[in-house]
């Protein structure tokens, strides 16, 4: 009896460990939205390329989601494989799951920093100037699960507007993604709007890297028609993440291509990063503890 049980067991170990495997031939990439899907499923592209190249994936499925959520309940439901996150949606992962996904690289940027910021934008002829003359108007932003975009605005925008959020701006929105925010501010939905950039760099090219810069290099915003009229904390640049369950050696060689890529192929790094930045660093949970505190105080999970 005993024998046969230990046969079963085997055999099932077997099966799962098979499943395992053939799961491996197809390695399934999340793409956040906040931007046009053709841009990011083209931007994304060289990743897949290289996959199969380095690590010899059969295929490379890319799942660009509409908005932040789609890749969230993805990795949730651990249908996908890798991701870039910000920090407050990882945070959401962290908080429902916390053992769902692994954060194990960020970005470092041109100045050595492993951050970027919330920074807030109103057009340049709308006469706003200053934070203060949004007193009473219509403020957007990108995303509900957006660190820049909306969770570190909610946190920090309170100590220098001197109250709630909701007590200062007549009425709040969201824009549908990074991009869609910008184009809505620049139409006139919003008298300002929250997006994100690196901080660095120069103000026409939209910084060195994030979601201004990459619609300059879109060719889809002039700088020129927009004024800058706030800047929030330093703020931590968000995962790479990986799903928590993956086969421990295909974790490793996934994390040394992603640590190369700079230096395989820096236009490719470039694309799917959004930016001029000086390669990965490794991170993990700690590293994103005081922004899992601030979503979790702030506006839950």
């Amino acid at each position: 009896m005993l024998k046969k049980a230990l046969l079963a067991a085997t055999a099932l170990f077997a099966l799962v460990g098979h499943v395992q495997a053939e799961d491996l031939k197809e390695f399934r990439v999340g793409i956040m939205g906040g931007e046009n899907e053709a841009d990011r499923l083209r931007n994304y592209q060289c990743v897949g390329d290289h996959l199969k190249t380095a690590l010899g994936f059969e295929k490379v499925s890319f799942f660009p989601a509409a908005d932040y959520d789609g890749v969230i309940q993805g990795l949730l439901g651990g249908t996908l494989d890798y991701a870039e996150l910000g920090a407050s949606g990882f945070a959401k992962i962290y908080l429902a799951k916390a053992d769902a996904v692994e954060p194990i690289l960020t970005t470092v940027q041109k100045d050595g920093s492993t951050g970027y910021h919330s920074i807030m934008v109103a057009r340049k002829d709308s006469g706003i100037t200053k934070i203060e003359d949004l007193k009473g108007k219509k403020l957007g932003f990108a995303d509900p699960d957006s660190t820049s975009g909306y969770l570190i605005p909610l946190v920090t925008l309170p100590e220098t507007i001197g109250g709630p959020v909701k007590e200062f701006f007549a009425e709040t929105g969201f824009g549908g993604g990074h991009e869609n925010l910008v184009l809505e501010v620049l139409k006139g939905t919003f008298d300002a709007g929250t997006t994100f950039g690196s901080g660095v760099g120069e103000w026409k090219d939209g910084y060195t890297s994030g979601n201004l810069h990459k619609m300059v290099e879109k060719g889809i915003l002039d700088m020129n028609d927009l004024v800058e009229l706030w800047k929030s904390p330093l703020i931590p640049n968000g995962p790479i993440v990986v799903r928590a369950s993956m086969d421990a050696d295909m974790k490793t060689k996934f994390k040394q291509f992603m640590l190369d890529l700079p230096k395989t192929d820096a236009a490719c790094f470039a694309a799917i990063m959004g930016g001029d930045f000086k390669g990965f660093t490794e991170v993990n949970v700690d590293f994103y503890k005081p922004v899992i505190d601030a979503r979790k105080a702030t506006i839950g999970g």
